[in-house]
């Protein structure tokens, strides 16, 4: 009898996926719509607006058979505030699902707001982590669709909603069964407005929820399938979408490669990379996520690989790195000679932490946030990490 097998793991994935070029025109079309009354939740941007995209979900909508509220707050780092706030909206037209249209701000609000418009209380009542009451929502959620326009967060191929708490500087990533999207269109043809320093930014993120992915103590065959054909994807692609954003090559495998993405967050998890990047952003809100957590990751995926570089040899070559005749510990190091090469090709390597405003005496509050807020990540890191070791991070980072 051989080996046994160390194979132990969950396998949930719900979503209905319409992927391709066009697709946003079968949102007029499509059986497997969830309601007939919606609230669209889109950016205070107005690029929704702009671009044409909300009057044409809006259309298809109709041809459909279903009616449409619009909510249109939502920040980049989106508001406990505003997802009270559109709950209410949604409650007082009667909708029975709810819309995303945008980036990962909006659908991520998109699911809180779902969860809220059927739940009494607080949405902080149910925030697991931080100060958060770590309620059940009892009523689950309205049907969720999520219309993604950038390449960045996967949000419409998993659970997650990060959401932030300003007044306590709190920025937690939630979610459950009912905040999967029932429906989700993903439309390449969406994402050529999105502008340079933006799609580097998504792009950067789609990139470590795979790395991390690959990374997290629960990793599954699935996830790790993914995680790696996402990997090599984004480094040969994004940088084609920075410099010409309409390339529709470029631009459809950089939304598949995100869409696998969100299902790795999905299968598996991202890890204390997110929690360190929140506990950024949160407290320097102008910091956009996809750069925090670029400005932070050769510091944190160092540290990580010359303590147990195991993984990181598959990411290496992933991304088109030599790793023949090297040491265990060399291919790993061959990862981050990629990670640099690729913030460079994505114009990303001129962003510092000082840049946002932040200070050195500010590491250690970062560090203690990061802990508080989303600790659970920190278990299913690799690594075992204390806030002196988060310390540690921040100040390579930083120098």
């Amino acid at each position: 009898m051989g080996a046994t097998v160390d194979l132990n793991f969950n396998y949930y994935m719900p979503t209905r996926i319409l992927f391709g070029c066009g697709k946003l025109q079968e949102l007029g079309t499509t059986p497997f719509l969830p309601g007939k009354k919606a609230l669209i939740v889109i950016g205070a941007s107005g690029a929704m607006r702009k671009h044409g995209y909300l009057d044409k979900v809006i259309g298809y909508l109709k041809d459909n058979g279903a009616e449409a509220a619009v909510y249109d707050r939502i920040q980049p780092n989106p508001l406990v505030e505003h997802v009270e706030e559109a709950a209410q909206v949604a409650k007082k037209n009667r909708c029975d699902f709810v819309l995303g249209l945008g980036g990962g701000s909006t659908i991520d609000s998109a699911k809180s707001i779902a969860v809220m418009a059927v739940n009494p209380g607080k949405y902080w009542d149910y925030i697991n982590g931080g100060s958060g009451g770590g309620q059940t929502p009892a009523n689950g959620a309205l049907p969720i669709v999520a219309i993604p326009t950038t390449a960045g967060t996967g949000t419409e191929a998993d659970p997650w909603t990060v959401i932030t708490k300003t007044d306590t500087n709190e920025k937690i990533g939630w979610g459950n069964a009912f905040t999967f999207p029932k429906l989700s269109i993903v439309d390449p043809e969406l994402m050529v407005s999105v502008p340079p320093d933006q799609t580097a930014y998504t792009g950067m993120d789609a990139f470590f929820h795979s790395v991390e992915s690959y990374l997290a103590t629960c990793h599954q065959p699935t996830s790790d399938h993914l995680a790696l054909e996402a990997v090599s994807l984004i480094t040969k692609y994004l940088p084609i979408a920075v410099q010409d954003g309409g390339n529709l090559e470029a631009r459809t495998w950089l939304a598949w490669a995100n869409t696998e993405a969100g299902i790795c967050e999905s299968l598996s998890c991202c890890i204390s990379h997110h929690s360190m990047e929140h506990a950024v952003s949160a407290c320097f809100p102008t910091v956009p996520h996809g750069a925090g957590l670029t400005m932070l990751s050769v510091a944190y995926f160092s540290y990580l690989a010359e303590r147990n570089p195991a993984r990181f040899p598959d990411l290496a070559r992933a991304m088109g790195e030599r790793t023949e005749g090297l040491s265990e510990k060399e291919q790993a190091l061959a990862f981050l000679t990629g990670l640099k090469k690729l913030i460079r090709n994505a114009g990303l390597e001129r962003h510092t932490l000082s840049d946002f405003g932040i200070q050195r005496t500010d590491l250690r509050r970062l560090a203690e946030n990061a802990f508080h807020t989303m600790g659970k990540l920190f278990a299913l890191t690799p690594v075992k990490l204390t806030p002196d070791d988060a310390t540690a991070i921040y100040e390579r980072a930083y120098a």
